[in-house]
């Protein structure tokens, strides 16, 4: 006769896991709002237990915020993003940065060893089945291959339609423990945005599918939007800006593999038939988003530079976070009939003393490429590039660029221009 896991207290769960596991084993974690930080905690506090573990996700920066590789003293962790909690690891070597867009890390889950998986899934429905919940965006392309399965069952993670179910007896232990799922909060808007919203907002048609980067251009746009009509939202994360526009005839659809918010998020989309949760193979999919009418991708970078190369990654030369899903949804928002791909930015940083937009990329700092952006947007004005000769793309950025940096880049670019 069938019989499900074992329930076992979370410090019990590790104990059990590390049990299974060889020497040196491969350890899938969740990122977002799935990420199972009480499991971190059950780690901590039985030194050495994850030594020669290497812990593997995708994690958020500002979401996702332990060091899975500082559990153990030979412990390890590879990521995609490399957020500021991550920084002592990656310096001391204890953290892998792996330079894969969402795609190609999709990719590398599904081929990669897995010798265990710890999941945090919400309690079994009357048949039996663990919903994902609020994150469907990677786990399904590793769960079925680990070799050990273990599960926080969290009350707090209520099914939503579309998000891929795990059954109950599939685990090999679980615990039963309500904790708050990791939400993302943007923090205040500057007055730049504002206008940017304001810009992008004019380039958005009734009818698009609307693809959003988390952060400040997803707080700022998605409110300015809510005067449009029959819009798919087709984004790899959504978060609470969403409630803004929920209400009337704004969205038609909404596809996502994350949900990043309040309770109040989760609960408007628990029964809303216009929601699908689906995993980062159809969210990024290039098939998919070619196949997408109107397509408009809206991102945030850190600086453009005069040819067009734009950096998401570096600040002054440092690893700060990853491209993700940016090369995917530019290059899906290039090949869709009507697409278009948005970067936006504030026009300087510390107080108007730097320009973000700047003569020329650091060697290290390129995320995309020339040919990758379309579209870049500051409080200024809009620069569309398409099409553009070399000096025509400087002249565009340099008008939306801060007034009081405008002559030196005109200067940057006459000098750079005499060497090409």
């Amino acid at each position: 006769m069938a019989t499900g896991p074992v329930s076992l207290s979370p410090d019990a769960l590790v104990q059990r896991l590390r049990a299974a596991l060889p020497k040196h084993a491969r350890v899938y974690v969740p990122g977002v709002a799935a990420e199972p930080y009480a499991i971190a905690e059950a780690f901590a506090n039985a030194p050495g237990l994850a030594d020669g573990l290497t812990f593997f996700g995708v994690w958020i920066p500002g979401v996702n915020r332990t060091d899975w590789s500082g559990l153990g003293e030979t412990a390890r962790f590879e990521t995609l993003f490399l957020a500021p909690e991550l920084r002592a690891g990656f310096e001391a070597g204890r953290v892998e940065f792996l330079p894969l867009t969402y795609t190609k890390a999709w990719r590398f889950l599904e081929t990669t060893r897995v010798d265990a998986a710890i999941l945090q899934v919400g309690p079994p429905d009357s048949e039996g089945q663990c919903s994902l919940s609020l994150a469907s965006d990677f786990t399904p392309a590793v769960w079925e291959r680990a070799k050990f399965r273990v599960a926080q069952i969290n009350p707090a993670l209520i099914a939503l339609p579309g998000a891929p179910t795990i059954p109950f007896s599939a685990f090999d232990a679980v615990t039963e423990l309500e904790t708050v799922p990791r939400g993302y909060d943007a923090g205040a808007l500057p007055p730049a945005f504002e206008q940017i919203a304001a810009h992008i907002a004019a380039r958005v048609e009734d009818g698009a599918a609307v693809q959003f980067g988390l952060g400040k251009v997803q707080l700022a746009v998605l409110p300015a939007l809510k005067h449009h009509r029959d819009l798919t939202i087709h984004s790899g994360m959504v978060s609470d800006p969403l409630l803004e526009i929920l209400a009337g005839d704004t969205v038609a659809a909404i596809r996502t593999g994350a949900v990043l918010g309040s309770p109040a998020l989760a609960a408007a989309l628990k029964d809303d038939p216009r929601l699908m949760m689906t995993p980062v193979n159809r969210t990024h999919a290039l098939s998919v988003l070619t196949g997408l009418a109107k397509f408009t991708a809206i991102n945030s970078v850190i600086e453009v530079d005069l040819f067009g190369q734009a950096n998401a990654e570096f600040i002054g030369g440092r690893q700060i976070s990853g491209g993700g899903g940016l090369v995917d949804f530019a290059r899906g928002a290039q090949g869709s009939p009507g697409g278009q791909a948005i970067f936006a930015l504030a026009s300087t940083a510390k107080s108007g003393s730097i320009s973000r937009i700047v003569p020329r990329l650091a060697p290290d700092a390129t995320t995309l490429t020339r040919a990758d952006v379309e579209i870049v947007i500051t409080e200024h004005g809009a620069a569309d590039l398409r099409g553009l000769s070399l000096d025509a793309r400087a002249k565009a950025l340099i008008d939306i660029a801060d007034p009081g940096h405008r002559t030196v880049l005109d200067q940057a670019w006459a000098e750079m221009r005499r060497s090409l």
